[in-house]
């Protein structure tokens, strides 16, 4: 039963607002586009392992996608987590095209593809860290000692996996492809026979877990050293995507391409929220959208129903991320 579905991650929502928000010559641009790529990949590599979970018995198994904890100072981050009553299971979901090489002697990874040759961490210590940290979380949570595995999982059915070392390498028990996630569950079930856990013990764990996830909210502005002063206000044209579209008797026009829109404020004060604030007052409202009067950004902000806290003067209004 899945506990915790998987979302976009925000980072991705962020990285989308970031782009249409910045000046088509800004150097960063492509800085921005490339992360976006590599963070837009991982995750349709994890959507492409969707199918093969749906293979899995559902009552076995809770299971959480994107599952970040706290231990100490640190955060870390899942992929997939499996919790069931005899083991668990951390996986990594890796969506890497071209031939792969494990290289268990200098724990890299190498990718070929035309020709050119890329490193990258070593995905089997990457999860093996996870291990190690959900196992100090749940003895600093109390929870019953229970054994932990780990799985790298390579999404893409056309990646070539190799590895050098062969005698000591942990690759072909720790690395697969998706098709055969079904299976490798399997294996688990066949060594862990043992129930550890109550259903009282992993009920209770279920929603420590959930209450303890903590989503993360990267800051692009310190990551990209962004001024806020270089993001775009005003509304984005929803046909054209040019900015900025002007107001007239509630209607959004656009002077480029002379389309006209009556919600095309949504996605800007979706912008905002991702890129400024999660909450946003009539003044900062009418800043951004550029609109004319205090008046008319009152009814504008009104007419879409926002949950906020304040009187009249001072409000602030709660703005969505999608």
């Amino acid at each position: 039963m899945i506990k915790k579905t998987r979302e976009i991650p925000l980072i991705i929502l962020k990285l989308q607002a970031l782009l249409r928000r910045l000046p088509p010559s800004h150097p960063k641009r492509p800085l921005i586009q490339e992360d976006l790529a590599k963070y837009l990949a991982g995750f349709k590599g994890e959507q492409a392992v969707d199918y093969y979970l749906s293979f899995l018995p559902q009552d076995n198994y809770q299971i959480f996608h994107g599952l970040r904890l706290q231990l100490g100072t640190h955060f870390f981050q899942m992929d997939i987590l499996f919790l069931s009553p005899k083991f668990i299971l951390i996986c990594e979901v890796k969506n890497i095209a071209g031939t792969i090489l494990f290289d268990s002697q200098f724990n890299q990874l190498i990718r070929s593809i035309n020709e050119i040759e890329e490193g990258f961490q070593d995905p089997i210590l990457q999860v093996k860290r996870q291990q190690l940290q959900l196992k100090e979380w749940l003895n600093t949570n109390q929870v019953p000692t229970i054994p932990i595995e780990t799985l790298v999982v390579f999404s893409n059915p056309q990646t070539i996996i190799k590895t050098l070392n062969t005698n000591s390498s942990q690759v072909p028990k720790k690395v697969i492809h998706s098709t055969f996630f079904p299976f490798k569950i399997e294996e688990y079930e066949k060594i862990y026979k043992t129930s550890l856990l109550t259903n009282k013990e992993l009920k209770k764990l279920t929603s420590l877990l959930l209450k303890r996830h903590t989503p993360y909210f990267p800051n692009l502005h310190s990551q990209y050293d962004i001024q806020m002063s270089e993001i775009l206000k005003g509304v984005e044209c929803t046909n054209c995507f040019s900015i900025p579209m002007t107001r007239k008797n509630g209607i959004w026009h656009c002077p480029y391409c002379c389309s006209t829109s009556k919600t095309a404020h949504n996605s800007a004060l979706i912008d905002y929220s991702l890129l400024i604030s999660p909450t946003i007052t009539n003044k900062e409202c009418r800043e951004f959208l550029n609109l004319p009067s205090r008046n008319s950004t009152f009814h504008l902000l009104q007419s879409m129903n926002f949950s906020h806290d304040g009187t009249t003067k001072g409000r602030k209004y709660f703005l969505p991320t999608t």
